[in-house]
């Protein structure tokens, strides 16, 4: 019989704990802390996130049940949801975003050579947001509409790994396009966009940077075309043309020559046409660029529907954003556990099996082996199928 740690133990082995102190260190978490330290509530938040825990009392309930484990769990406190709830108003938030972002980093080493479906060498994100409906009455700060709040998450996702490189946390109000003036272009990527996102003045900042976009064009585009380059029709194309901007304000503001790209989707009947500054690249290279966007939407829908996102523990604006980069941290550590055990199975399997066994004792790499053998595993032929009718007298 195996004796060794806990499945909560061996899963959070696979943080970097000395950065965890390192960012704790820098914002002074544990000043003036004599037991609930910030490492016991980064675990108990953890806990909550894998689990998938209603509330406060609940992640209350669940570890004073197991409180025998506690301490093979990491924690060395005991657990009151109130000590919770005050760490989560009072705790500089920036401490747990700064640790998802070195987590980010190893992620994205592990999972640079991935394929993410086109054939192309450079960094590709897809830039997007999402919505958070909130009370107003219960999260002022938040404010989204007149008789509403809501937090938008501001996600750049690179394709391989579908991993988050930059979330920003902002009231519902903050129009997306503004993200990208926090946005620091990285040369040589692409950046995969929404018409939401068109600014012809920021966007021309990628330009400036030598990084590469993609963004569907409004319809009111004005553009004046120099030349056209041939295009295969029966793929979907439309055409492919070089020129400028011919609005009086838009063309002082994109002063270069940009590339436009008219697409139909046989699929959807739909007619896209999208601008871009990379001029080398097939047209249909292009679009196939803009179809991976749906990655984002696919990854918010993920978040919302496997974590803690869609309601909080605590209502200030540092409740909230302390447990969004938790359970960003807790996605980026899922996918770590993924890449390094080389398992098979998707992030949602590995989740929902990480959720039922935390206090087990099983070796994690022996348990997400078994789970993959038994997915495997066709079904017996005598197996009755639940719906074929009974021919039974």
């Amino acid at each position: 019989m195996y004796a060794g740690k806990l499945i909560f133990a061996q899963a959070m082995d696979h943080l970097p704990l000395h950065t965890l102190r390192r960012c704790i260190r820098r914002y002074g978490g544990d000043r003036h802390v004599k037991r609930f330290s910030c490492q016991d509530q980064y675990r108990c938040m953890a806990f909550a996130q894998l689990t998938y825990r209603e509330s406060l009392r609940d992640i209350e309930s669940c570890l004073r049940a197991q409180d025998r484990k506690l301490y093979h769990m990491g924690l060395r406190a005991q657990v009151a949801r109130s000590t919770l709830a005050e760490a989560n108003e009072k705790r500089d938030w920036r401490m747990y975003a700064d640790f998802a972002q070195s987590l980010i980093q190893i992620a994205r080493r592990l999972y640079a050579g991935d394929d993410f479906g086109v054939d192309l060498a450079n960094t590709v994100y897809a830039l997007d947001s999402t919505t958070v409906d909130l009370c107003l009455s219960v999260f002022p700060w938040a404010h989204f509409r007149r008789t509403k709040s809501a937090v938008k998450l501001h996600t750049l996702l690179d394709l391989r790994g579908n991993i988050p490189t930059f979330i920003h946390v902002s009231p519902g109000k903050l129009s997306d396009v503004n993200v990208l003036d926090i946005l620091l272009p990285e040369a040589g990527a692409f950046y995969i966009m929404d018409r939401g996102y068109v600014d012809y003045e920021r966007l021309h900042r990628f330009t400036s940077a030598a990084a590469f976009f993609v963004v569907r064009a409004k319809s009111n585009l004005k553009f004046r075309r120099q030349y056209s380059r041939p295009v295969d029709k029966a793929a979907g194309l439309r055409c492919d043309q070089t020129g400028v901007l011919a609005g009086p304000r838009s063309s002082r503001r994109y002063p270069d020559k940009l590339r436009r790209i008219k697409f139909h989707d046989a699929n959807t009947g739909q007619t896209l046409v999208f601008l871009t500054n990379q001029f080398t690249l097939p047209a249909l290279t292009i679009a196939e660029l803009y179809k991976c966007r749906w990655q984002v939407e696919l990854f918010f829908k993920w978040i919302k529907q496997h974590l803690r996102i869609k309601s909080f523990f605590g209502t200030s604006e540092n409740a909230v954003k302390t447990q969004v980069w938790i359970a960003v941290s807790v996605y980026v550590l899922v996918a770590i556990i993924k890449k390094r055990l080389n398992c098979q199975a998707s992030l949602y399997t590995i989740l929902q099996i990480l959720s039922l066994t935390l206090f087990e004792k099983t070796p994690l790499n022996q348990l997400l082996t078994e789970c993959e053998t038994k997915m495997d595993t066709t079904a017996s032929p005598k197996q009755l199928n639940l719906f074929e009718k009974y021919s039974g007298h």
